[in-house]
């Protein structure tokens, strides 16, 4: 589904924020991407969800190759892929149901069906007393949540997320991750960007390991936590 070869990216006439980075991520798989603060994370996740082209190298998504990619290609490739914001990227004069209908809305969807499937996922993410909330009335959790909910809300073929549980305490983080999982098991496949090193063990999933713009190892969290608690990894 996802496959970097060689990849380096930079803003501008900066230097190199990622350096031939190589990887692939198998349709149905769960992924995090993890490494510290400032290590290239967000920019990678950028070069997935095609709002970046790579200043070199090979990037092949859904089977096709970006780099030769016409616009409305890149445009159908988009349509497959759910994408979870640091800055959550809310529209400011929709509600929390309107923006999280939003997706559906433009694929065509029926007003019916919008209307149950958003309010469910609305509840289901702790917000069934804010569906008509604007974002300006939200907290920076509960914008997240919309965020989350908007991402999800289409049953992506992929879903990239840039640290989904920063905002959160630690039972509703837990509570996105089982509903990241249960998207996971019904086909979507899902890359979660975090240092958050307590989240990764606590849900074991295999990791990307990203340091100064380098991929330099690729380990399971699940042995990470045998380890942790003393057992053979």
């Amino acid at each position: 589904m996802v496959r970097f070869e060689n990849v380096g990216m930079r803003y501008g006439m900066g230097p190199e924020v990622l350096h031939d980075v190589t990887f692939e991520i198998n349709p149905g798989e769960f992924r995090y991407l993890v490494g510290p603060s400032g290590c290239g994370k967000t920019s990678l996740l950028r070069l997935m969800f095609l709002a970046q082209r790579p200043s070199r190298g090979l990037i092949s998504m859904f089977g096709s190759d970006v780099m030769v990619a016409k616009r409305g290609e890149l445009v159908g490739l988009r349509r497959k892929i759910g994408v979870v914001f640091q800055d959550y990227r809310l529209l400011d004069h929709l509600s929390a149901l309107d923006n999280v209908a939003l997706p559906l809305r433009v694929a065509g969807a029926k007003e019916s069906e919008i209307q149950a499937h958003v309010y469910e996922l609305l509840a289901w993410v702790g917000l069934a007393d804010h569906i008509h909330a604007l974002p300006d009335s939200l907290s920076g959790g509960q914008k997240q949540r919309v965020a989350i909910a908007r991402a999800v809300i289409t049953r992506p073929r992929l879903l990239l997320a840039d640290e989904p549980t920063g905002n959160l305490d630690e039972a509703l983080g837990q509570r996105l991750i089982r509903l990241f999982e249960e998207l996971n098991r019904i086909g979507t496949t899902v890359i979660i960007a975090t240092h958050n090193k307590s989240l990764v063990v606590r849900n074991p999933h295999p990791t990307l390991a990203l340091v100064s713009g380098e991929i330099r190892t690729e380990k399971s969290s699940e042995k990470t936590a045998k380890n942790t608690n003393g057992k053979v990894g």
